[in-house]
């Protein structure tokens, strides 16, 4: 969520990328106390603001917040490949190979520090299942680890994942994630496909408007959730191109076969979407 100030209406608003809800601070009230008219929601802020000020004997103290510095990366160390990690990725039917052709690395370690008042923050962070996420240059753009329950990605850098390896197919696919990328190009070894940093990250219009004309066909598959239909519809709403892929099974892709198998996802698509036979 972002609060932000809207120069066309001169006001401060805020967004809920989660729930796509937006607004101006009526709205937000409105939503956080599930008031069901805009014009009842302005009264319950009107008559909670003068009950605040008799009970403030007329006044109110004026808060400074100060801005707090995040923690960035610092430094990492890279490991050699090991059992915990063939053991993970195997469920998804992604090995070694394809890992690496996506320059994904095992770490063993990261490190984060921040600065406040002149005094380093410094957090080290070790254990397994810890990957980090490179562009083809060396540069770490993303940190990974599936088995942390908040904070799975550490974003590091701005980067359009699988754009790196883009040969010119016959057929590129968008979708929500680089593991959900490599098991779909597992499945069908002939297609490219692009990753965004998020489903609520767009990718830059002329960017994608550029290299679609590479491709015979164009298409969308992201999360099987609210959050993933609305990226669909929005992205669709811009890029007209991209077909959209629907897959009702699991969350995404790479779950789906995690829970149901590569044969029977594979089958689904073959027999469901018109030129599948470009995937190949």
């Amino acid at each position: 969520m972002c609060i932000y100030f809207k120069k066309e209406k001169d006001r401060y608003q805020y967004k809920d990328f989660s729930t796509d809800n937006g607004g101006d601070c009526v709205d937000l009230v409105q939503k956080m106390l599930g008031i069901d008219t805009r014009l009842n929601t302005m009264h319950k802020i009107v008559r909670d603001y003068n009950e605040f000020v008799l009970h403030n004997n007329g006044g109110y103290d004026l808060q400074v917040f100060k801005q707090y510095n995040k923690y960035k990366i610092d430094r990492y160390e890279v490991r050699q490949w090991n059992t915990l990690d063939k053991s993970y990725w195997s469920k998804y039917g992604i090995g070694s190979k394809m890992l690496e052709h996506y320059n994904i690395k095992p770490l063993s370690s990261y490190t984060m520090f921040k600065e406040e008042d002149g005094i380093y923050k410094v957090l080290n962070i070790e254990g397994s299942n810890i990957y980090g996420y490179f562009k083809k240059d060396g540069t770490l753009v993303k940190i990974y680890q599936p088995k942390v329950q908040k904070k799975k990605f550490l974003k590091v850098k701005d980067y359009v994942q699988g754009s790196d390896q883009l040969s010119g197919n016959n057929t590129l696919v968008i979708v929500s994630s680089l593991k959900d990328g490599m098991c779909l190009k597992k499945m069908y070894p002939g297609i490219d496909f692009l990753a965004p940093d998020s489903e609520n990250t767009m990718i830059k219009k002329e960017y994608l408007d550029g290299i679609s004309t590479n491709y015979k066909n164009c298409y969308i598959l992201f999360d099987n959730d609210d959050a993933g239909n609305r990226a669909v519809i929005k992205y669709h709403s811009q890029f007209n191109y991209l077909k959209i892929i629907y897959l009702p099974f699991s969350k995404d892709i790479s779950d789906s076969i995690k829970d149901h198998g590569y044969q029977k996802i594979k089958e689904y698509l073959d027999n469901n979407y018109d030129n599948i036979y470009y995937f190949w």
